[in-house]
């Protein structure tokens, strides 16, 4: 799940963006949708008039006649934009408003109309026809459109090709940036054109894929800029290295990374030794904990916004870390995306390869050998919340005697008997719950505000998946899941949990995801007696009581097994945020979060370690 910033707020100001632009038009009504409006948790900073800086042109429509009218866009690419032919997926955009550019407001489910088409190999100036019979999302076709004034955008989504060592050879967008189709470096896009389309009349319109995003895009965005790649400073070094275990498995070459905050004194203390917060994540949010020296940061969005979370903000924390009584540690951000998502869930799957062994033995050590890290099981801590509180618990339990504690804050679904609100090993259909014997249908949810209003559906969610990239290529969330936690299909790409259309649960991938291990609650209670006694003590979770995802109920399921447990009882805590308190919910500033870190580790040292090297 998306988690604290980053991409979170790109989100959230797009969403609201698109959220007003969907009220009345020029008398028109409302889309047609089949969904609500899209995941988001952080409050916008400010709505920005450009992302980009690109210009609006107002083009002419040529209007059809014929007893069925010509509805349709030809998009095409120059040789200057990209050198030879392409597959990968097309897409137009069209949307009532340009206060950010039309695909960055595709970042959620929450998205403005769009339809794609995928290519196979297109050349240069070879148009791809979008047409009335194109599928897309919220709306079914071109013909649902309503006609009005609009903002059209094109883009294309750049696929490489993989010729796996399991022998299967798929296409998929590989970028180290992990982001987005939308966001990714690389693909290209169209200039934004503004036009009046009207379906009953017809149309007929070129759009020229002639820009192709770079990481530039990123940090000239004020929108855009907190997803942009780590710069190094002194307290903020980036390792990258190709890994040679990913790039067999992947048959091209695979890297790992990583972002390391250094504590104060690490260049006058050369012979201090510190104990690691290895921090869980996306890629998207590079930096620990937000740390930013930068005052001018310090705005009354980001205030209010830290006071939301409870965190603090990234100024506060750099603070904090810079003071003369905060413990002294080193902290780093696993960087690993995977092609089908921004993060690889840091375990060994059918899909994603083994990148669980690539962290325990080539990224970790890596890093421990270029920073002096304290290379004991006291001394490692992992953290992180969504994504990373998944990523935090399932390392700690696969790896019990390698690290020293787990804080985990609203993980994805734990237990799968609660994968959010589906139960996947007895629910016949994720998109509807039906009491026994009753008649309603009821649309199950996907997300919902702290006060319960649903905000989207596992339909929408799914629906929308499905359009931004057909078998698995979506980068977004359900995908990752499939492409982490199910087997591989007979074509190579991720089976489904449920089909995306209709919601059926494919039972024998449920089976799978459990019979190997990737139910994190019936791994733990099926090998309590043999991982239990090196867990005593270290594991810790966090959660809103209304988090925005339902991930609190996997949690409760968590909560059930440990607080049962005996010989070894598991002596760690369970938190809840009381009342109303959703995604991203902290009960600490970042600050009071490395105090506890830090008391669990002086704590678990040996006797004879000396802990006063690093608490200077």
């Amino acid at each position: 799940m998306w988690h604290r910033e980053g991409r979170l707020r790109a989100s959230e100001q797009a969403n609201t963006i698109v959220q007003n632009s969907k009220r009345n038009l020029n008398g028109e009504g409302v889309y047609k949708e089949r969904g609500l409006y899209g995941d988001c948790v952080s409050h916008i900073r400010k709505t920005v008039s450009r992302v980009c800086g690109l210009s609006l042109l107002l083009v002419t429509i040529v209007s059809i006649t014929s007893a069925q009218s010509t509805i349709a866009f030809k998009v095409s690419f120059p040789s200057t934009a990209h050198a030879g032919p392409i597959t990968g997926r097309v897409f137009v955009i069209v949307t009532r408003t340009n206060e950010v550019d039309p695909r960055v407001q595709l970042l959620s489910e929450a998205a403005p109309p769009f339809f794609g088409k995928d290519v196979s190999a297109l050349g240069a100036d070879e148009a791809v026809t979008i047409d009335r019979d194109t599928a897309g999302y919220p709306l079914q076709t071109l013909k649902d459109l309503p006609a009005g004034d609009y903002y059209v955008e094109a883009l294309l989504n750049i696929y490489t090709e993989f010729r796996r060592s399991d022998g299967h050879t798929i296409w998929a967008h590989n970028d180290w940036i992990g982001e987005l189709p939308t966001l990714a470096p690389g693909n290209l896009h169209s200039e934004i054109q503004k036009m009046h389309l009207d379906p009953a009349s017809g149309f007929m319109i070129r759009l020229s894929l002639d820009k192709v995003m770079s990481t530039d895009d990123f940090r000239q965005s004020e929108l855009l800029s907190s997803l942009a790649p780590a710069q190094e400073t002194e307290w903020i070094k980036t390792v990258k290295f190709q890994s040679a275990v990913l790039t067999k498995f992947w048959g091209q070459p695979m890297f790992l990374g990583a972002t390391v905050l250094l504590p104060k004194g690490y260049e006058s203390h050369p012979n201090a030794h510190y104990p690691v917060v290895y921090n869980q994540g996306h890629f998207y949010q590079p930096i620990p904990w937000e740390f930013d020296p930068d005052p001018k940061k310090e705005t009354p969005e980001a205030i209010e916004d830290g006071k939301r979370s409870g965190l603090g903000t990234g100024y506060e924390f750099y603070q904090a870390w810079n003071s003369d009584n905060s413990p002294r540690f080193i902290m780093v951000t696993f960087q690993h995306p995977c092609p089908y998502f921004d993060d690889s869930y840091a375990v060994n799957s059918p899909n994603c390869g083994p990148f669980g062994d690539a962290i325990m033995n080539e990224l970790i050590p890596y890093v421990e050998t270029h920073f002096r890290i304290i290379r004991q099981p006291f001394a490692r801590i992992l953290e992180g919340g969504s994504t990373g509180g998944w990523e935090s618990l399932a390392l700690q339990v696969y790896y019990p005697s390698f690290f020293g504690g787990a804080w985990v804050f609203d993980p994805d679904p734990i237990d799968f008997r609660r994968f959010q609100l589906v139960d996947i090993y007895k629910d016949e259909n994720a998109f509807e719950y039906r009491r026994p014997g009753a008649w309603i249908r009821n649309p199950r949810p996907w997300s919902r505000t702290p006060e319960g209003q649903v905000r989207s559906t596992v339909e929408d969610v799914s629906h929308y998946e499905d359009m931004l990239g057909p078998n698995g290529r979506s980068d977004y969330q359900l995908d990752g899941w499939w492409a982490v936690f199910s087997p591989v299909g007979d074509d190579g790409y991720p089976v489904a949990l449920w089909d995306m259309q209709s919601g059926k649960i494919n039972r024998n991938a449920a089976d799978y995801m459990r019979d190997h291990g990737f139910d994190l609650g019936n791994y733990i209670s099926t090998h309590w007696a043999q991982i239990g006694p090196d867990l005593v003590g270290k594991l810790h979770f966090f959660v809103g009581d209304m988090d925005s995802y339902y991930l609190n109920l996997a949690v409760y399921k968590m909560e059930e097994f440990l607080k049962a447990t005996k010989n070894p009882y598991y002596e760690g805590t369970f938190e809840y945020g009381r009342p109303m308190k959703g995604h991203g919910w902290h009960p600490m500033t970042w600050a009071d979060l490395l105090r506890q870190i830090a008391g669990q580790v002086q704590k678990n040292a040996p006797k004879e370690f000396d802990i006063s090297t690093w608490n200077y």
